[in-house]
């Protein structure tokens, strides 16, 4: 199957590097410099410490013309609209089918205008680290869950589904608003936490203060995303955070790098729903505001 992999981020090359062994895959990035250096250089992959070297097929973003069957767009929640736009000028969407790939779940209201055949909706649990523009490194193994967000055509995904590939299996879920409010859980517990204690994913288990913060954040997320078995929620959650036990987090390494954050999109939907419910809302306020500090701070540097 042809796949084309919008996004040349930590996820979007660890897809490449696994999906390239069953499926004819192209990743389609912004930056020339990183087109060039793929091309000359090829995708390193790394984990534990076994490095490989391997051709990738490489394009800008701005040459994509809706060629490949399958397209997985992994990029920044807040890049999205300029993806949209572009898919929204292609008279060859109706053909494909979309797989979005973006924390939280404000996203999904701009996913109804497009004109594709089928869209998927998925998240992930792998930890990744992207160190150079064609260097990516498994920090972490788990699971990318999928699931039919609009439209009935799921041949694509069921040939995706239909060929396992070793350490990187995809899932089928039947619900998707479930799916995705588990993962949300996910991020906004982990991602703001770790991003405002500048700490490996891991160190929210191991350190005790930390720990307590851990859980009596989740408490307060799950009463404002009425998580039904909070128990089950909360182990899935700390099982997380152990395989990916010595990954940075996205949003620590956005802010690292002076980078946006998709915390508009993860605290931001968790706020309007606390507000629509008419709850208080105190942990999410105020790692809202310390990240938008940080990341204030941050563009100024």
């Amino acid at each position: 199957m042809k796949i084309g992999i919008i996004g040349g981020g930590s996820i979007g090359l660890l897809l490449a590097h696994y999906l390239t062994e069953h499926h004819e895959v192209r990743v389609y990035v912004r930056s020339k410099k990183q087109m060039d250096k793929m091309a000359a250089e090829g995708l390193f992959f790394e984990k534990k410490k076994k490095l490989i070297n391997e051709t990738i097929n490489v394009s800008l973003f701005s040459s994509w013309s809706a060629e490949e069957e399958l397209i997985i767009v992994a990029v920044k929640q807040y890049q999205l609209p300029s993806v949209l736009e572009k898919f929204r000028e292609s008279n060859r969407l109706k053909n494909c089918t979309l797989l979005f790939l973006q924390n939280g779940m404000g996203h999904l209201k701009l996913l109804n205008e497009l004109n594709a055949k089928t869209i998927a909706v998925g998240t992930t649990e792998h930890g990744a680290n992207k160190i150079k523009d064609n260097h990516v490194i498994h920090t972490g193994d788990g699971l990318i869950n999928l699931s039919v967000y609009r439209g009935n055509n799921v041949s694509e995904l069921a040939e995706l589904l239909a060929m396992p590939i070793r350490n990187f299996p995809f899932k089928f879920q039947e619900d998707w608003n479930e799916m995705l409010l588990q993962k949300l859980i996910v991020n906004a517990v982990i991602n703001p936490l770790t991003a405002v204690l500048n700490v490996k994913n891991g160190m929210l288990l191991k350190n005790t203060h930390f720990n307590y913060l851990f859980k009596e954040y989740f408490k307060e997320l799950s009463t404002i995303l009425n998580i039904s078995n909070k128990e089950k929620t909360f182990r899935h959650l700390e099982d997380i955070c152990r395989k990916t036990s010595e990954n940075r987090s996205s949003m620590l390494k956005d802010l690292d790098e002076h980078r946006p954050t998709e915390i508009d999109a993860i605290l931001g939907f968790v706020l309007e729903m606390a507000k629509e419910k008419q709850l208080d809302a105190p942990f999410s306020e105020n790692y809202y505001h310390l990240i938008k500090g940080k990341e204030y701070e941050g563009g100024k540097n």
